[in-house]
């Protein structure tokens, strides 16, 4: 089980983590044919970064997320939305009525679900010809920054896999063609991130494969991200080379 990789660290991804582009909002509702009485599932939604901006289009969205530190944030954040319902639940057993949901979204997460179980369950709450939307934030892996970073991190953090949990390998291509049933569309949009200093180290923090205060080398880790930062500062800032990558299809 995943739901326990982000304990803690709830308030600092729900500060520093980006939310995505209008355009790929824009691009998500026109692909997916949903009007405002469509009925969304944001699965593994977290605080709800993605959860809220797909309730400031007025549907009604059902944010699925099992860690309690992150559902609570992101209950205290929307619960002005008349809309939001929070679920406790997995991605695998969200609970959710049989047929149910005109949209199934992902935001940052479908790296943690079981695969196979997960399509199932879009299967048993989806209406016919409904879709699923997995999308991310991804660095740019050829900025020297974002590989200077990926150094950094494969140094202090054992769990470090790869920015976005791995999901750029080779292998994970094949991931959504079995995920998917038949053609899916993927497609990138623009997305950098410029950080101050609290900001760049505060984002590498909020990963869950990041060290913890009172682990042996935050400190030393913290350092050298704040080294980092001053090496590519520019007036007190840095460029993150960033896009949003979506992959949309039905299951």
């Amino acid at each position: 089980m995943n739901e326990g990789k982000f304990d803690g660290k709830g308030n600092i991804y729900a500060k520093f983590r980006p939310t995505y582009p209008r355009e790929f909002i824009e691009y998500l509702f026109s692909k997916t044919h949903i009007s405002e009485q469509s009925v969304i599932a944001d699965i593994g939604s977290g605080t709800g970064i993605l959860t809220g901006q797909l309730l400031k289009k007025g549907n009604p969205v059902f944010a699925v997320e099992p860690n309690s530190d992150m559902r609570r944030i992101a209950e205290e954040d929307l619960r002005k939305y008349a809309l939001f319902t929070s679920v406790t639940a997995s991605a695998e057993h969200t609970s959710l009525p049989d047929y149910s949901v005109d949209l199934i979204t992902v935001a940052q997460a479908f790296h943690w679900f079981d695969r196979d179980a997960f399509r199932e369950e879009c299967r048993r709450i989806l209406k016919p010809g409904a879709y699923v939307a997995l999308v991310w934030n991804s660095r740019d892996e050829n900025s020297a920054l974002v590989a200077e970073n990926d150094q950094l991190d494969r140094k202090y953090c054992p769990a470090f896999k790869g920015f976005s949990g791995g999901i750029h390998d080779p292998e994970a291509n094949d991931d959504f063609r079995e995920f998917f049933a038949g053609d899916y569309e993927k497609m990138t949009f623009a997305n950098n991130l410029i950080f101050d200093l609290s900001g760049f180290v505060g984002r590498n923090l909020s990963a869950s494969y990041a060290l913890k205060e009172g682990d042996e080398q935050y400190s030393a880790y913290v350092t050298e991200l704040e080294s980092l930062f001053e090496k590519y500062a520019v007036s007190g800032t840095v460029t993150m080379p960033n896009f949003t990558q979506s992959y949309i299809g039905q299951v």
